[in-house]
């Protein structure tokens, strides 16, 4: 389906809805969350077949952490399950997964399970999967920042020319940038999700709930990915430069 595809590709998702999706079937949200989880294992499964090398999964934001305390540990207690059930899935399926974040603030056993997890699946090459948790953009952008005048003074930071490469460098080495950003749940907007690496990503909102979200859904967004033409701030192709003045 995505064999004309020239590169693989990095693709995030904003993962929202869990708590609509439970409210509008009379559960608490718990049960929105423990579908979510489903909704996560079918498109890592089907993520490598569809041309995808790097998944990036918003899982839990900084501003999370205002939640409901409740709430805020079934979260880390269902994360520790999942980690425990599908670790040994993820490394047969050569799945890396990294986890991208703070980890000052997360429960110790939460810390435990996700280092564990990440040293088990380390040599995975078929998928790098990123879940971030605790995670804010502008915290990540601000870290790189300080990190890369800390490396040579802020006496030889001259410009952004200077700069721009460093934080690009520090915050895509791996990942590369985002090619596909997609948000479930009806609301478009970033939410302080990789504000850097989705400078030229394209953006697919969907009114779906995260829980009902399926291998499907994603094959239909990664179509409407390739039916899009990016530009990077040039012209088409085609036109060229034939409908400039000519110079006099």
């Amino acid at each position: 389906m995505h064999n004309r595809n020239l590169k693989r590709l990095h693709v995030a998702i904003i993962m929202d809805g869990n708590g609509r999706w439970a409210a509008q079937r009379g559960l608490p949200r718990t049960a929105g969350h423990r579908a979510g989880i489903a909704a996560m294992r079918r498109v890592v499964e089907r993520a490598p077949d569809a041309g995808i090398s790097c998944l990036t999964l918003y899982a839990f934001s900084s501003d999370n952490w205002k939640r409901p305390r409740a709430e805020v540990e079934f979260i880390f207690r269902l994360l520790r399950i999942f980690l425990r059930i599908e670790t040994a899935r993820l490394r047969e399926n050569g799945v890396r997964l990294e986890v991208i974040g703070r980890r000052d603030r997360l429960p110790q056993a939460a810390l435990e399970a996700i280092e564990k997890a990440e040293r088990a699946t380390a040599g995975g090459e078929r998928l790098h999967l990123r879940v971030a948790i605790d995670y804010s953009s502008r915290e990540a952008i601000a870290r790189a920042t300080a990190s890369a005048i800390a490396t040579l003074g802020p006496d030889q930071v001259s410009s952004l020319d200077w700069l721009g490469p460093r934080l690009g460098r520090a915050l895509t080495a791996e990942s590369g940038e985002v090619d596909l950003l997609i948000r479930t749940g009806g609301e478009k907007r970033l939410s302080d999700f990789l504000l850097w690496e989705c400078a030229y990503a394209e953006l697919v909102f969907l009114k779906r709930m995260w829980p009902d979200f399926d291998a499907a859904d994603l094959d239909a967004a990664l179509d409407e990915f390739h039916h899009r033409e990016r530009r990077f701030g040039a012209v088409p192709a085609a036109q060229g430069c034939s409908q400039l003045p000519a110079t006099v």
